[in-house]
Formats: structure tokens, sequence, C-alpha cells
């Protein structure tokens, strides 16, 4: 038997080979210049959009981030930096956003004679906006470098500080869009997304930005190799993986007393739009609904964003139900609601609550919750005068716009209180639900049907298991034509169902968990850590890796 060293030195050898490729690559990417650095940038923001849902190619994280990294170093020598800087950072956020958002595109082919043409305007048009904040971030960080004389490994503290700075941004001005966050990749399983619960989205986006830029940190000392970022990288995920690991073990704890009953009827938008199949559409409804519910316990039925058109204001709707549903059935739907306001009459995207069934054998209207995040373009028009002289329109059924309303509620249903929320209004972090009234289950309807079976609904499906990790409650989440599912207090995904598929999820009620730490108090610990990571490449022992 050889020596063990003999054993071994072909893979050294080849790990050696590997390294010094890696090198290679490394200076080359420093090398490239004016239009070329651009087309680089661009490819290296649309491959780290593999991260995100469906395909999860985590080690595109790795390659896109820290290959920016390397890009930016090149733009000193530019004949104007700052523009090369930003230029190189703008492309790769088009690069990203363009691929990882392409499924836009699907909501204006819905009624694609009205909509299509705008297509190649709008999606471009706004992932290009979209770039802005990244092309900000690298401005900033290559700013920073000059400023202080940083070089060396280190520079990946600032780029990693950069980005979440300008990722808080985008999630914030112009009513903020926080989709896709890089930390967003991490959401697709439950293990390496629970850091969420005390950091929020923004901190997890932080540590997964910085992760990732650790090898730019080993490549960035030109003609040596800095071991202990490598080792840093390494480390980082294991401790991830270890945290995940402790809060996921031990099952998910379930009341005996409750249930919930999550309907999915797979109704097409265009057939959603039919108004000969709308009878018929609410009917199937009804009955997979009345056939999923469990006889004597408390049960809460939930329906998809707009089950069905104007439910809260038939007054026929609780003498309906009270017949069609058993008794022991709280109904909560989505719909629309019309409502005169002076002489105008305005229209809120809303979810109706009707209660148990009462002694007159109705299931009485018990609350009802208009939508107060809405989606621009799609339920309202921003400038909405000029916009209109211009030829453009919202995608919404309401040739004004839906008007917005008052902001996040709790209500009861029988022993349990409820959050609400509609489609968009998930995507934003300690927003579902007044900060005083913390409730026992977060419920949300949405209607991605305007998204194909693209990577839109994973991705907002992702975004509604960070919601839960991060407020420590489960999630009932109806989505017209999927992805229903039954969401645990840990982001663990307890039941659902496929995209296209009509069916029922019937469960007893998860328990929720004590309250996070984010949820208490909330992004004054994504700032700490914030100052904590930009502050790195000034405290000594860290200054010298390797």
């Amino acid at each position: 038997m050889p020596p063990f060293a003999d054993r071994f030195s072909p893979l050294f050898l080849q790990g050696a080979r590997a390294l010094q490729a890696l090198g290679q690559a490394a200076d080359r990417l420093r090398r490239i210049e004016g239009w070329r650095r651009y087309i680089v940038a661009f490819g290296l923001g649309a491959l780290t959009a593999t991260a995100l849902a469906p395909y999860y190619v985590l080690p595109a994280l790795i390659v896109g981030l820290s290959g920016l990294v390397l890009l930016l170093d090149s733009t000193a020598k530019a004949r104007n930096p700052r523009w090369a800087a930003f230029a190189t950072g703008w492309t790769f956020g088009f690069g990203y956003f363009l691929f990882g958002m392409y499924w836009l595109a699907f909501a204006f082919l819905v009624q694609a004679d009205e909509f299509a043409w705008m297509i190649p305007i709008a999606v471009p048009g706004f992932t290009g906006f979209l770039g802005l904040f990244i092309g900000g971030a690298a401005l900033l960080c290559t700013a920073v470098w000059k400023r202080f004389g940083l070089d060396g490994p280190t520079r990946v503290f600032i780029f990693a500080a950069a980005w979440g700075v300008f990722e808080f941004l985008r999630g914030t001005i112009l009513t903020g869009l926080p989709w896709n966050l890089v930390g967003q990749a991490f959401a697709g399983t439950a293990l390496l997304a629970q850091t969420a619960a005390w950091i929020g989205p923004y901190g997890l986006s932080l540590v997964v930005t910085l992760l990732a830029v650790l090898p730019a940190g080993a490549l960035l000392a030109h003609g040596k190799w800095r071991p202990a970022p490598l080792w840093g990288l390494v480390g980082g995920i294991g401790i991830l993986l270890l945290i995940g690991a402790v809060r996921l073990s031990g099952p998910t704890a379930l009341t005996d007393d409750r249930y919930v009953v999550i309907a999915q009827p797979n109704i097409s938008q265009r057939d959603k739009f039919d108004t000969e199949k709308l009878i018929p559409n609410f009917e199937r409804l009804v009955k997979i609904t009345r056939d999923a519910i469990p006889p004597g316990a408390e049960t809460y039925a939930v329906w998809p964003e707009n089950a069905y058109p104007f439910l809260a204001q038939d007054p026929g709707a609780p003498r309906f139900f009270g017949q069609a549903l058993p008794p022991n059935a709280h109904l909560l739907s989505g719909t629309y609601r019309s409502y005169d306001q002076g002489e105008m009459t305005l229209v809120a995207n809303s979810a109706a609550l009707f209660g148990a069934t009462d002694k007159a054998g109705e299931k009485p209207l018990t609350g009802i919750y208009d939508k107060h995040h809405l989606v621009p373009f799609g339920e309202y028009l921003p400038f909405k005068g000029l916009l209109k002289y211009l030829g453009l329109s919202q995608l919404a059924p309401v040739e004004d716009g839906f008007t917005p309303g008052p902001g996040p509620r709790t209500f009861m249903m029988g022993q349990t209180r409820i959050a609400p929320a509609i489609c968009y209004e998930d995507v934003f972090p300690r927003a579902l639900y007044p900060q005083d009234e913390r409730p026992d289950l977060l419920v949300v309807v949405t209607n991605d049907a305007w998204f194909g079976d693209g990577a839109g609904p994973q991705q907002h499906l992702d975004i509604s298991r960070l919601r839960a990790i991060e407020s420590g409650l489960p999630m009932a989440r109806s989505a017209n034509t999927g992805i229903s599912a039954l969401i645990g207090p840990r982001g663990e995904m307890l039941d659902h169902l496929p995209l296209y598929t009509e069916g029922v999820i019937q469960s007893p009620l998860p328990e929720g968990r004590a309250q996070p730490l984010y949820d208490r108090l909330g992004n004054g610990i994504f700032a700490l850590l914030l100052l904590l990571v930009a502050s790195m490449p000034r405290i000594a022992p860290l200054a010298r890796w390797g």
C-alpha cells in the first residue's frame, strides 16, 4: 500500500492547478476594459440570477458577485473611474433583474391584444431602473476603496456593505420593491434561511453577499493567494447550516381543535375574465372547499385573491354560505368592493371574512380588509395624467385603478387572530400586521396566474417563507393557480399544491413560536450588522488576512 502522502498527492496537485487557473481567470477579469467589461458584467448578473428560484444554482452567487468585485477592481484604471464603476454595476444589475424577473412579461400577454406591445418597453425599462441600485452600490464601493486607500482582500467587506445599503434602499424608497434580494436565494430551503429570524431579510442578504464575495478576497491580492477568505466562506456556510439544523430540529406543533383548509381552484387568468365561466368556477370552488372541511372542529377556509368579485356586497352571500358550507367553517375570500366617497365611487382589492353559521342559518360578514400596498402599473397608475397622455394604462380591471386601504390589520376568526395580506403585500418585511397586534396566523391570498409557470410564482413563495421565519408565525397561502401552501413558523413547507393543480390543503392549524428577535427590533439589527461589516477593514487582525 503506498504511503498516505503518495495516495493523496494527485488530489493536492489538481487542487493547486485549479487555484492557479482561478488566479489566472481573476487576472483576466481585472484586465478587461471598455465595452467588454460591461458585456461581462451583464453576463455575470444574468448568471447570478440563476441562484434564485426556480433554479437555486447557489454557486452562481459566488461566481457572479466575486466576478463583479474583480471587474470593479479594474475600473480604477479607466479614463473615468466613477463612470466605469457605475456602468459596470448597472449592467450587472440589468442582467440580474432582467433574467431574474423576465416573467413580468407574462402579465402583458393575458390581454395580449391590448398590452403585448408594452413588453419590449416596460420589462427592460423596469429592470434597467432596478439596475440603478446596483450601479449605485458599485459607485459607493469604489469611492470608499479610493477614499480610504483600501487594497487587497478587505475590500470585499466594503462591497458587501455597499450592496446591503442599496438593497435596503431598493426595498424602501418609491414604495419599495424588495423582490429578489440576494438572501432570497437561501429561502428555497428553510435550512439556510433561519438566521432571518434574528437579522431579517436585509441582514440575511448582507451575510449571503459577504460569503459570496469572500473568494474574490482570496484573489484580490495580486500575485498572491490569501487562503483566509476561503476558510471564512466554508466556516460561514457551516454556521448557517448548524443554525438551521438546530432551529428546525423537532416537529412543528399543531393544534388539536382548529383546522385550516386552503383552496386552489386553478382558474386561468383568461377564464377569470370570462363572465360565462364565473358561476361554474365559483360553484367548483365551493364544492372542493365543502368536501375538505372536517366535521365538528373549528375550521378556517381560505380562498385566493379575487375568488369572486364583489362578494362582500352581495346581500345573499351570508345566507348562501350558511347553506353551502358546514356550520363550523369560517371563510376568508379575496374579492373586490366598491364604495362611495363624496361624488366618487372607489374600488378596493379586498378580502372578506365570513364567520361560523349563526342561529339564523347565515355566515355573517365579520370583517373587510382592503389591500393597502398596491402594485404600481398593475393596480394603479403613478403619474396618471402624464402616463395616460403617453398612451399607457394599468393592467387592473378597474378603469381608474384600485384605492389603497388604511394599512395592515388583524381580525378574529373564531378563536384565532389572523393577519390577512393580498398578493404583493407579503413582499414587505414587518408590514403584515400592526406591531402591537401579533396574530396567530398569517393569511396570504394571491393570484400568481398573471405570471404563468415561470420563476415568478416560485420566487413569490420563497418570499412568503421568509415572512414566516421572520415573524415566527405559520402562514396559510392560497394562490389561484398555485403555488398554495401551508407554511410552518420556521418557514418549513408543511404541505403545498403545485402550479396548475386543482385541490385543497387540509391540516390542523400549526402553532406559532416565540416572537423572533427581528420581529421585535426590526431593521436596527441590520444597521448594526452593516456597521460591523463596513468597519472590518479597520480591524487590525482581519486587515492582515493570510
